[in-house]
C-alpha cells in the first residue's frame, strides 16, 4: 500500500527562529483557503500542538522517532493524515537536532527522511544580508537525503533588507517561498516550560493564530508552497490504526488463577480479584460502558491523542474532565489517567477543589488503575508548594529553579497496572519541579541517564511518574490498564 498525501515539513537553523509562527500560519492559511490541513509536530511537545489544532481544526499529533521508533513515523503520520488534503510538520530545534549522543535520531532531518517530505528552513534573517546565502548552502547540502526545496525568510526589516537576501539567496539556489516582517502580535508569550498552551490563552489564542495566518498569507508564495508539498515522496507502510496494534499486540500479562486453585485473598485497601472466567478470551474493541476519565482544562493540557484512541479501541469509554472545575469524577470511573500540563500554575484552584481531590484519594484507595505522568504525579502528592493535593502519594512536590529536560530509556521496575518489571520503555522529561522522595518503596521506572536512579511510585493500582510516555510504541499498555480496570 503506497500513500501520497502532499506534505511539507518547516524547519529551521535553531529554535527561536520562527517555525512555530510559519508552521502555524500555513495550516491555518491552508485551512483558510478550504483544505483539509492535518498537523505534526516532530517531537514530544505538548504545546505547540495545541495551536496546531487551533489553526487546522483537527487533532494536532506527534511525530517523534525516539519515543515511538523510526518505524512507527510514516504509520502514525499517515494515521493523522487520513482524509487530508495537506499536511504540515512543524520540526523540533535545529534541523539536526535531536535525541542527545544519538546521531539523527528524532531530529527534525530525520523525520523529513523518515516522511519522504521536502523542507521548507525558516531563517531568522535580523542580523545578516549576504551571509544568510552560506547559512542556507550549509543546510541544504550538510545531508544529501534531506531535500531542503526552498527558505522562508523571518524577521526581515525593510525592502532594502528583502532585496539583499533574495540577492545573495540566488547563489544558492534554493527557492524564497516567503517573507515573513517583524509583527508584533504574532508574538505568543512564554514561561517556564515554553509557550501558555492554547487552553490558558482562549481568545488571545485565536487572536494569535489570526495573527500568524495573516502575516503567512501576505508573505508567503501558498501556490508554490502546495506544489512543493504536492512533491513528496510516496510512502509505501500502512496508516497505524488502534484497534489493529492491539489486535496483533501480545495480551496483557494478568494473574489469572489456574482452574481449581483457590481464589486469591483481598490485597489490603484493594478489592477481590473477578473470577477467571472474567478474564478468559478476546475482549471486545468497542466501548462496553468500562468509563477511563481522563484528565483535561487547562491545568492538564498534555496528552497524546493516540492514549485515548488506544484506550477506546480497548474497549474503554473515554470520559475527560477538570480538575479545576469538576467536583466529581465521571460516573461510573473505574480508572483515571492523569497526564502532563502546569498544575503548579493552578495549585491554588486544585486545592479549593477538595471534593474531586477526596474522589481522586478515594478512587485509588480501591485498588483502581491510575495512570499519572508528570502533572499528575505532582497532583498526586500529599502537597504541591504547600497546597494541599489530593494526598494518593505520601511525597511533597515544589517548584525549582532547575529545568530537567532530555528523552529516557526506562525499564518498568514494578509490576503495575500499566506494566510488567522489565518492560522496557523510552520516555521524556520536561519539568522544573522536583517530588520529595524521588520514588516510592516500589518505583515506576528504573532510569540509566543523565544518572542511575529509580524513579515513580507504584502502589496498589497507581502509577505515578514524571516520565512521559508514548503509548503507541508498547500499545499492550492500554490494554493491560483497561484489563486492570475490568478486575480491580
Amino acid at each position: 500500500m503506497t500513500s501520497s498525501v502532499p506534505r511539507l515539513v518547516i524547519a529551521a537553523p535553531s529554535s527561536g527562529g520562527g517555525k512555530t509562527t510559519v508552521a502555524t500560519g500555513l495550516m491555518a492559511a491552508f485551512a483558510a483557503r478550504g483544505l483539509a490541513v492535518s498537523p505534526h509536530k516532530v517531537g514530544p511537545d505538548y504545546i505547540d500542538p495545541g495551536y496546531h489544532a487551533l489553526a487546522s481544526g483537527r487533532v494536532g499529533r506527534n511525530l517523534d522517532a525516539y519515543l515511538c521508533g523510526p518505524e512507527l513515523v510514516a504509520p502514525l503520520f499517515l494515521h493523522g493524515a487520513r482524509g487530508c488534503d495537506i499536511a504540515v510538520v512543524e520540526g523540533v530545534m535545529g534541523m539536526f537536532d535531536g535525541a542527545a549522543g544519538e546521531g539523527e535520531l528524532a531530529s527534525t532531518a530525520h523525520v523529513a527522511k523518515l516522511l519522504r517530505a521536502p523542507v521548507v528552513l525558516v531563517v531568522d534573517a535580523s542580523s545578516q544580508s549576504r551571509s544568510v546565502a552560506a547559512l542556507v548552502h550549509g543546510f541544504a547540502s550538510w545531508d544529501p537525503e534531506v531535500r531542503v526545496g526552498g527558505v522562508i525568510l523571518n524577521k526581515v526589516a525593510s525592502d532594502r533588507h528583502e532585496a539583499l537576501l533574495r540577492e545573495a539567496l540566488e547563489s544558492a539556489g534554493v527557492p524564497v517561498f516567503g517573507v515573513l516582517r517583524r509583527v508584533a502580535q504574532v508574538d505568543t508569550p512564554s514561561r517556564h516550560l515554553g509557550l501558555v498552551p492554547v487552553a490558558e490563552r482562549r481568545g488571545a489564542a485565536v487572536d494569535a493564530v489570526a495573527a500568524m495566518a495573516e502575516q503567512v498569507r501576505a508573505g508567503c508564495d501558498l501556490d508554490g508552497l502546495v506544489s512543493l508539498a504536492r512533491g513528496a515522496g510516496a510512502l509505501s507502510c500502512a496508516a497505524w490504526d488502534a484497534a489493529e496494534v492491539l489486535a496483533s499486540s501480545p495480551p496483557p500479562p494478568l494473574p489469572v488463577p489456574s482452574p481449581g486453585a483457590a481464589a486469591p485473598s483481598t490485597p489490603p485497601g484493594g478489592s477481590a480479584p473477578r473470577p477467571p472466567s472474567a478474564l478468559e478470551g478476546p475482549r471486545p474493541q468497542t466501548p462496553d460502558g468500562l468509563v477511563v476519565a481522563v484528565a483535561g482544562g487547562p491545568a492538564f493540557t498534555f496528552s497524546y491523542a493516540e492514549h485515548s484512541e488506544l484506550l477506546a479501541a480497548a474497549g474503554a469509554e473515554v470520559v475527560p474532565f477538570d480538575p479545576l472545575r469538576d467536583e466529581r469524577l465521571p460516573d461510573g470511573t473505574a480508572g483515571l489517567v492523569i497526564g502532563g500540563g502546569f498544575p503548579e500554575v493552578y495549585a491554588a484552584e486544585l486545592s479549593a477543589n477538595e471534593p474531586l481531590r477526596k474522589a481522586v484519594s478515594a478512587l485509588a484507595e480501591t485498588g483502581a488503575p491510575v495512570a499519572a505522568e508528570c502533572a499528575g504525579l505532582l497532583y498526586l502528592c500529599r502537597e504541591l508548594d504547600g497546597q494541599p493535593m489530593c494526598g494518593v502519594l505520601d511525597a511533597s512536590a515544589r517548584m525549582e529553579d532547575r529545568l530537567t529536560l532530555g528523552y529516557r530509556d526506562a525499564v518498568a521496575v514494578s509490576d503495575s497496572s500499566l506494566a510488567v518489571a522489565g518492560t522496557r520503555m523510552r520516555g521524556h522529561e520536561f519539568h522544573r519541579t522536583v517530588v520529595e522522595p524521588e520514588a516510592g518503596d516500589a518505583a515506576a521506572w528504573g532510569v540509566r541517564v543523565p544518572r542511575r536512579r529509580l524513579e515513580g511510585f507504584v502502589q496498589r493500582g497507581v502509577h505515578a511518574s514524571y516520565l512521559h510516555t508514548h503509548w503507541a510504541s508498547v500499545p499492550g499498555v492500554a490494554r493491560r490498564f483497561v484489563e486492570r480496570c475490568r478486575t480491580s
